[in-house]
């Protein structure tokens, strides 16, 4: 009898890295948490309960094992001790995958692993703008004495690619002083999605990053994440804008803040994985 390995993937995300335009990897690092830890088990628990989600979207008609050609890359091994060395691991495995031409999406993991997959998109594409789905708007200089945190992720990108590159919406918490600080060099919408139609049209022939912050959900939908703040938007609301965002020229994507043990219920997984679902066949079917 042959036996074969057993390796857990997502479901439907079972290609070859050479026929797969997009990867998946996770990044399992909450190492500046600063209230509620967890979001380091993200990417696990979410594949292990893909299984009990349908590949097929009614929504798009669409099915993940028809329609896409997704590579899950599993893991990385990441130093939690040590966070520069994170973001360096972060950076050169994305760099690899953008050097065969191919998508990174990266599952966190705390807000900040954006900045080491960001540093490597931005290389590659100079001209790079970034849309930003968040309740918070990570603006800070530096936070409980650090420059790197999920707190700050945001201006370190600013640090990289300078004024009106960055475009956020459904923020609802951040100190004055950030959102003084970024009120003429980062476009800002508080609450909801208003205005994004715009943005998708006047960003139409630029490269984009795109992270997502699944506390932008309000709590009442999404309680499993490490900051939770009252008045996010819907799930169809986040749907149908990341559907939106995903007919742009995504160059490199995120998925950050689910944390599994804040939500014993296991329903916050859910709506991260049904969220991933839509998002990849957008991403797969401009």
């Amino acid at each position: 009898m042959k036996l074969n390995r057993n390796i857990e993937t997502f479901l439907g995300c079972e290609k070859e890295y050479a026929e797969s335009d997009i990867v998946i990897f996770g990044a399992p690092f909450d190492s500046t948490a600063s209230y509620r830890p967890g979001t380091r088990f993200a990417a696990k628990t979410m594949r292990g309960e893909s299984y009990n989600m349908e590949t097929y979207s009614p929504y798009l008609d669409k099915d993940l094992e028809d329609d896409t050609a997704v590579f899950d890359g599993g893991e990385l091994e990441l130093s939690l001790g040590n966070t520069q060395k994170t973001l360096d691991t972060i950076y050169n495995f994305t760099k690899d995958i953008l050097s065969d031409n191919k998508l990174p999406f990266m599952i966190g993991g705390e807000h900040l692993v954006t900045l080491g997959s960001f540093k490597a998109v931005a290389e590659k594409y100079p001209d790079v703008h970034i849309i930003h789905f968040d309740a918070h708007a990570d603006l800070r200089a530096e936070f409980l004495g650090t420059p790197l945190s999920h707190a700050t992720v945001l201006h370190r990108c600013y640090d990289i690619v300078g004024n009106d590159r960055i475009y956020q919406f459904g923020i609802r918490s951040g100190e004055k002083a950030e959102m003084i600080w970024g009120k003429d060099k980062v476009f800002t919408h508080k609450f909801d999605f208003e205005g994004l139609d715009e943005v998708i049209a006047k960003l139409a022939d630029k490269p984009i990053y795109f992270t997502v912050d699944l506390d932008v959900l309000d709590p009442a939908v999404f309680p499993g994440t490490g900051t939770p703040e009252a008045g996010g938007v819907s799930f169809n609301e986040l749907r149908i804008a990341m559907q939106k965002v995903a007919k742009l020229n995504i160059v490199g994507t995120d998925m950050v803040e689910l944390s599994p043990p804040c939500d014993l219920s296991g329903m916050s997984t859910t709506v991260a994985l049904k969220l991933m679902r839509e998002y990849l066949l957008s991403l797969s079917n401009k």
